[in-house]
């Protein structure tokens, strides 16, 4: 069969993929059936309910084809062709990477990490004359591909909360050259159930194809996007901020008058200290470490009740703040870990012994001189 051709047409407020052999899709488009025969499938830029939607893509079209339509924020998309797919992705993203110091970067939002969203969205076409019973197939596989796909990533909390809150997807499929002869129309409407549809291929094949390219297609998107993220990044989605740990250090000082050289100094050594690969790797280790806990994802751990036998954490504690400053470091941790101090009394049980030793190998730092 040869491969219809996709005219996409592009405008300010929108793109339009257009098939004027028309598309079988399913998807998840606002302004759809589920399961229908068109001739173009709109994207339009902006926020819109169903009635103005269908006005915009209307207009958009310049004309009464059939159409499906769906709204997005932004207009940034590209294609890649494998084969007889054709995957369109759509990125729409509210968080940039900004600077925090010359050796630390934060993910940030003008919109805040309440209203803000990244949404990758994705419409697929397949040169190939698939029934709807196919097509559905396909969109269930691709909604799993894409949700473990982001699952492997394990994203900080308030990242992976705005993510795909308002993806869409679209499955596109052709249809059967005879759809539209007199005895295939029912009701001014075509016949889908009875069509015949293309059954000389490998579907598991195919499934596992698209799967392959979405996760593709995801990776581009974030890569292209410039979205990766570090261990403030990490920090954030525990709650805490630097200032929470200054304030911990500053609880426990001790023979000396707080002031804000020495809160200054603390800041610049916990920032210091957060740039090195190994407070990173036993920061991360616990952090990986609570969330299998918490979630109750090992069977004989429970950590409810933070149990007294459980002594991992105080090693990883310990480990910290001798990296930063050495044996001395060690009896500082000891006082932190014990009082708790701030935002430390507030984390979870493999967390805060952790956070207690970046502020006390910090707080062992400034004054060793």
């Amino acid at each position: 069969m040869s491969k219809s051709t996709l005219n996409i047409i592009e405008k300010d407020k929108g793109i339009s993929i257009n098939n004027p052999d028309f598309f079988l899709a399913f998807s998840d488009f606002l302004v759809s059936d589920g399961i229908d025969i068109v001739e173009t499938v709109d994207i339009i830029k902006g926020d819109y309910d169903f009635e103005s939607l269908a006005e915009k893509a209307e207009a958009f079209n310049d004309n009464e084809e059939s159409y499906i339509a769906t709204d997005i924020e932004q207009i940034d998309f590209n294609v890649k062709e494998y084969g007889d797919i054709e995957l369109f992705t759509f990125i729409c993203n509210d968080v940039e990477i900004e600077d925090f110091t010359d050796k630390l970067k934060v993910a940030n939002s003008k919109k805040g990490f309440f209203d803000a969203e990244i949404n990758i969205s994705n419409v697929i076409y397949i040169n190939k004359v698939l029934s709807p019973k196919t097509l559905l197939k396909i969109y269930k596989s691709v909604v799993v591909a894409k949700t473990e796909y982001f699952d492997s990533l394990s994203l900080p909390f308030h990242i992976k909360n705005i993510l795909n809150n308002n993806d869409f997807l679209a499955i596109l499929a052709n249809v059967p050259p005879d759809s539209f002869n007199e005895e295939n129309i029912f009701e001014d409407s075509v016949d889908i159930v009875n069509n015949e549809y293309d059954d000389d291929f490998d579907l598991e094949e195919l499934i596992n194809d698209i799967e392959d390219y979405i996760k593709i297609a995801c990776e581009d998107a974030l890569k292209k996007a410039s979205l990766d993220f570090g261990i403030l990044d990490y920090l954030v989605s525990q709650g805490i901020l630097i200032g929470d740990l200054v304030d911990a250090g500053m609880a426990l000082l001790v023979g000396v008058e707080e002031n804000d050289e020495i809160r200054e100094k603390l800041e610049k050594q916990i920032l210091k200290s957060l740039s090195d690969i190994n407070v990173i790797a036993l920061i991360m280790a616990a952090i990986r470490t609570e969330e299998d806990f918490s979630g109750g994802r090992i069977r004989e751990v429970d950590v409810s009740d933070d149990p007294a036998y459980l002594y991992t954490d105080e090693v990883l504690g310990l480990a910290i703040s001798n990296q930063i400053a050495g044996t001395k470091a060690t009896f500082n941790f000891k006082r932190y870990d014990e009082a708790k101090p701030g935002i430390i009394a507030e984390l979870g049980p493999m967390v805060d012994d952790i956070f207690a030793g970046l502020i006390a190998g910090a707080m062992s730092k400034i004054f060793e001189e």
